[in-house]
């Protein structure tokens, strides 16, 4: 049986037999949908750079304010430590950890589209509120809500991405999502780069503009057909096989329905899709897409320099509006990477890029800190040469990552769980994701204060760790259907001892 089973795989290897043609209709279908994306990078991108901006930080982090004035009486690494200030950032990611939860109940139940739907409602409501803000309270309410949406849109978008596509092309289909991610930073950053010269209220323009990406995603949302996939495991055949025939652009769909059919059979078998995943046969589904890529993804210690470019640079010495074009430069670069990823990763594959861009990363973490450790000292200016330098290094860092652990932390997740535990399995990426992006940002600003530079050779550790956990744990799965990726388990040299043969319908322990 397709989807996940553990029976006879000689009715399972149908992927021969799939037919598809790339349609105006399936096009149209993902760039809507992949809109999701601009939702998480914009709050990446905007966050840091407001909590830079003087205007902000007069109204609502006096201190802070004044600190930041008086540099040379503080060592220059604790400039912006303050934990309030870090709540500001990471108060969003514990509300989308604790929302993801919810998301996987709509996203089964009423498909991809209800999720992408709440989660544009939310983020709508918390730009709103954020942009009117009088008060830390208004903002860290606003911040929730903010997480409501991106954990509902995370949960939803790449499922959506990832079912939709045919296998061959999958990974570039599904790094739309990385792509709008990468977009909704770089324009971000450039309105940061704006509103940092209107006083006082550039940086509420700033903030509300987030309501701009969730009416596209809200708006696009309402006229997105819903996955096959989904249809299917709501019990809508005949819906399914419409939308099927018309995303695939021809009638020869019977091969690929018939897995479908066979995988929600499997999934409706399930009652409890969480308990589920600790079953033995999904143990290389829970510890690799659940737990280990997504927190590994923020172990790289990308997104704490997305958050805190503007003030990471101010912090290194250049000043705001040089900090808030550095950053730019930076999120500039996503944008590179994430288009040669798309071009790319269905070409050479997951692994590839994981092993190159990880080798290239560790490299560019070892400069920074001994760069740092060389000439950065207390309340003294970094050298101009200098400065230009690290930023050139962490330019090369931003764009090993964003061709290797931005697109693929959520491209392999999302294509190797099988149909019955997909929704929860993709809600504990989400949760264990957000879990770490909302420790690292708030852990961040205190750990450069108390470990300076060593805080880039622990990151440097880190992905030293990942890339040997990729190299020796990670099979390949490059344009192998999404409903028989399940199959490259028993063929590895590690897994194959946890998914021999289970049977779907029989008993197993975790």
């Amino acid at each position: 049986m397709a989807g996940g089973g553990f029976t006879d795989d000689g009715n399972l290897k149908r992927a021969h037999l799939y037919e598809y043609n790339i349609t105006s209709y399936f096009i149209f279908a993902c760039l809507v949908a992949a809109m999701g994306g601009s939702l998480f990078g914009y709050d990446l991108g905007v966050s840091g750079g407001v909590t830079s901006m003087d205007d902000f930080l007069k109204e609502f982090f006096p201190k802070i304010y004044r600190r930041k004035q008086d540099s040379l009486t503080e060592t220059d690494y604790c400039k912006y430590d303050n934990q309030l200030l870090t709540l500001f950032t990471s108060s969003l990611y514990f509300a989308g950890l604790i929302s993801t939860f919810g998301a996987s109940y709509v996203t089964r139940i009423y498909g991809r589209k209800g999720s992408i739907l709440v989660g544009g409602i939310s983020f709508f409501f918390g730009g709103v509120i954020n942009a009117a803000s009088v008060n830390i309270l208004m903002l860290i309410i606003g911040r929730i809500l903010l997480g409501a949406g991106i954990g509902f849109g995370n949960q939803a978008v790449p499922l959506y991405l990832s079912e939709i596509s045919p296998a061959k092309h999958r990974g570039a289909v599904n790094q739309l999502f990385q792509l709008t991610t990468c977009l909704g930073i770089l324009i971000a950053n450039a309105i940061n780069y704006a509103t940092e010269q209107l006083h006082p209220w550039g940086w509420r323009l700033s903030l509300g503009l987030a309501t701009f990406p969730a009416t596209l995603m809200f708006l696009g949302g309402l006229i997105l057909p819903e996955t096959p996939n989904s249809l299917v495991e709501q019990g809508k055949l005949e819906e399914a096989k419409k939308v099927l025939i018309k995303v695939r652009g021809t009638p020869n769909i019977d091969a690929e329905f018939a897995d479908l059919v066979e995988a929600s059979d499997a999934a409706r078998a399930i009652k409890h899709p969480f308990r589920n995943l600790l079953l033995k046969k999904n143990r290389p589904q829970l510890v690799i897409g659940a737990l280990a890529i997504p927190a590994f993804q923020q172990l790289t210690g990308m997104n704490s320099i997305l958050f805190y470019a503007p003030v990471f640079f101010q912090t290194l010495g250049f000043g705001s509006s040089a900090a808030l074009f550095s950053s730019l430069i930076t999120s500039g670069a996503l944008v590179i990477a994430a288009s040669i990823s798309m071009g790319l990763v269905d070409k050479f594959g997951r692994r590839a890029f994981f092993l190159e861009a990880g080798t290239e990363m560790f490299i560019c973490m070892i400069a920074v800190a001994i760069t740092l450790a060389l000439k950065f000292g207390e309340g003294e200016p970094l050298p101009v040469g200098v400065g230009w330098f690290l930023v050139c290094v962490l330019f090369l860092f931003v764009l090993a990552y964003g061709r290797s652990w931005g697109p693929l932390g959520w491209l392999v997740p999302s294509e190797i769980f099988p149909l019955e535990t997909r929704s929860a399995g993709q809600s504990m990426v989400v949760c264990t994701n957000l879990l770490f992006t909302a420790l690292i940002a708030q852990c961040f600003l205190v750990s450069l204060c108390h470990l300076k530079y060593g805080i880039f050779l622990l990151f440097a550790g880190l992905i030293f760790i990942m890339t040997a956990f990729i190299y020796f744990l990670l099979p390949e799965t490059k344009q192998v259907p999404i409903e028989e990726v399940y199959l490259l388990w028993k063929d590895h040299w590690f897994w194959k001892r946890y998914v021999e043969d289970h049977d779907r319908y029989g008993s197993d322990r975790p």
